[in-house]
C-alpha cells in the first residue's frame, strides 16, 4: 500500500541504486527491474508472460533484449513504462528508474500516479515503437508532431519549439523541409527516423528501442543503427534495444539478456554471449544464423515451437526442444546462477546442466539480488 502523494511529485524509493559492474567500471543503474511478473487475464484463465525477471540497465550502456517472437520482450519493456491496457496486469515486482532529474533515491514507476507517469514518460524514459506508421498520427504533419512531445514537457516559447524540431531532425538525418510532410508522404526509413527524433525530443535518459528496424532493407537499418549509436555517443542515454535478431544486438549492445517463455535465461557481456554462450537456447540461437569469419559451419535452428504459456510444464520450459535435457530439467528453479572464468566477467544463465567447460559456478543470482547486472 502506498502512502498518499502530492500531485505532480515523484515517488522516492530506497536504498539509493547500486553500481552496475561490468568487469571494466562501474556505472550508476539507472533502470531496475526486479522480480516483474505480468500475466494475462482473459475469462479463459491466467497466461504468464513474464515471469520473475531481473534486469538493471546502467547509464549509457546498451543492454540487448533478445528471443523469439511470443518470449515477452515487448511485454516486460510496455510494463516497466505502465503501458499495458487490460487484461494485462502487473502481478509483482519492482520497477525504479533512478536519473539525473530525480534526485539520488529514484522513482518506483510502479507506485506512480496517472499525472506522474505522464511527466516520467517521454521526458525521462522514451520508447521507439515497432510499427513507426502506426504510432504517428496520420493527420499531423512530422514537426506538429515533435512539437507535441516538446510542449506537453518543456517550457518554451512556440519560436524555441519549432527550431528544437528542426534541429531534431537534422540529428537524425532528414531534410529540414520533410517537417512540413506528412507520414504517408515520407519512406519507411524516414518515419523510423522521425520516431527516433520524437523520443530525443525532451532528452530522456533511458529509450527503450522495441524492434525500430523491423521491415525496413538492410542497408537502410545499417544506416538507422549507425545513427542510433552515434547520437547515444553524442547525447549520453542509455538504451534497452528489444531484438529478435541475436545478431544483429551482438554488434551494438554491451550487455545482452536472452529471454524464452516469458524469462531470462541468459544475461552476460556482447562478447560472452557470442564466444562464451552457456544456455542451450542461447547455443541455437547463434547456430541459426551464419558466421561472416572463421571456418564454415553447417546451421542448425532450434526445433520445434516454443511453449503454450497457457499450459507451461514445470521446470525448464526449453526442455522439449534442448538436445541436452534430461529428467532433472523437470525440477529446474529457472533463477539465474552466476557463473564466472578467472579475469573474466560475471555471466549468468539460467541452465545449471550445460556450463561452458571452463566455467566455475558461483552462486544463485537471486540468492545474491544481483540477476541480470
Amino acid at each position: 500500500m502506498t502512502e498518499p502523494r502530492a500531485p505532480g511529485t515523484f515517488v522516492a524509493s530506497n536504498p539509493p541504486g547500486p553500481e552496475v559492474s561490468d568487469g571494466l567500471s562501474d556505472r550508476r543503474a539507472v533502470l531496475e527491474i526486479r522480480g516483474l511478473s505480468i500475466a494475462y487475464l482473459p475469462s479463459g484463465g491466467e497466461v504468464r508472460a513474464v515471469e520473475d525477471v531481473n534486469l538493471v540497465v546502467a547509464a549509457g550502456e546498451v543492454v540487448g533484449l533478445a528471443g523469439e517472437s511470443g518470449s515477452g520482450k515487448s511485454t516486460l519493456a510496455y510494463g516497466a513504462c505502465r503501458l499495458l491496457r487490460p487484461p494485462a496486469a502487473i502481478t509483482s515486482g519492482s520497477v525504479v528508474y533512478r536519473g539525473r532529474r530525480v534526485g539520488p533515491d529514484g522513482v518506483e514507476v510502479l507506485a506512480q500516479s496517472a499525472r506522474q507517469l505522464r511527466k516520467l514518460r517521454w521526458r525521462e524514459i522514451a520508447i521507439v515503437f515497432q510499427s513507426a506508421m502506426n504510432c504517428l498520427n496520420p493527420v499531423l504533419k512530422v514537426r506538429d508532431q515533435i512539437v507535441d512531445a516538446v510542449d506537453a514537457h518543456l517550457a518554451m516559447s512556440k519560436g524555441d519549439m519549432f527550431e528544437r524540431a528542426a534541429n531534431l531532425i537534422d540529428l537524425v538525418g532528414i531534410p529540414r523541409d520533410r517537417l512540413r510532410s506528412y507520414p504517408h508522404e515520407l519512406s519507411g526509413g524516414m518515419r523510423q527516423r522521425v520516431m527516433i527524433a520524437m523520443a530525443l525530443a525532451v532528452d530522456p535518459e533511458v529509450i527503450i528501442m522495441d524492434e525500430p528496424t523491423t521491415a525496413l532493407d538492410v542497408v537502410v537499418q545499417r544506416e538507422i543503427l549507425q545513427q542510433i549509436m552515434a547520437l547515444k555517443e553524442q547525447l549520453g542515454f542509455s538504451i534497452l534495444f528489444i531484438t529478435h535478431d541475436l545478431s544483429l544486438v551482438l554488434e551494438l549492445a554491451d550487455r545482452v539478456a536472452i529471454m524464452y517463455a516469458g524469462r531470462l535465461v541468459e544475461v552476460g557481456r556482447a562478447q560472452d554471449i557470442a564466444h562464451r554462450p552457456l544456455h542451450p537456447y542461447t547455443q541455437g540461437l547463434l547456430s541459426s544464423f551464419p558466421s561472416l569469419h572463421g571456418q564454415r559451419r553447417q546451421l542448425a535452428g532450434i526445433p520445434g515451437s516454443p511453449p503454450d504459456l497457457r499450459n507451461l510444464m514445470p521446470g525448464c520450459p526449453f526442455a522439449p526442444r534442448c538436445a541436452h535435457a534430461n529428467s532433472k530439467c523437470a525440477t529446474v528453479s529457472m533463477d539465474l546462477v552466476q557463473f564466472a572464468k578467472p579475469g573474466h566477467t560475471l555471466h549468468s544463465s539460467a541452465c545449471p546442466f550445460v556450463p561452458a567447460p571452463e566455467e566455475a559456478k558461483l552462486t544463485t543470482a537471486a540468492d545474491e539480488g544481483i540477476a541480470g547486472r
